[in-house]
């Protein structure tokens, strides 16, 4: 990985941050596991905002779930194929989101996440 990708993680340690929240990128999305790695080395936590980031060891997500979109896209492309008009089909948005602790990561960073995120959790990692 490029040096290049150091300087805000090392920025947000020296400044005294205590959290980041991650945005949708889908660039960032691609360097999830790096974005991590970078992470834990400064004891940076961050909330993500898809399930699968915590799974490549992001602290918490929170968000649509990747699977249940792609599902819902497969279902209007079908609809096309049966020959319904793509513009009369409707804008659909997300309608399953969700919250996911990485409790491995927890441990990494010394973190206790506390009990009612566990209980309101959709997915906890261990």
């Amino acid at each position: 990985m490029p040096t290049a990708s150091l300087p805000p993680f090392e920025a947000a340690s020296r400044s005294g941050a205590e959290a980041a929240i991650r945005m949708v990128d889908p660039t960032i999305s691609m360097l999830r596991v790096r974005t991590n790695e970078l992470a834990a080395k400064h004891r940076l936590p961050i909330i993500h905002p898809f399930p699968e980031d915590a799974d490549a060891g992001g602290l918490i997500a929170y968000g649509p779930s990747s699977v249940f979109q792609y599902r819902q896209a497969a279902t209007l492309v079908y609809r096309i194929l049966e020959g319904a008009s793509a513009s009369s089909l409707p804008v659909e948005q997300p309608t399953k989101f969700e919250l996911s602790v990485n409790l491995k990561t927890a441990k990494t960073l010394g973190i206790t996440v506390p009990q009612s995120i566990l209980l309101r959790a959709d997915r906890v990692i261990e």
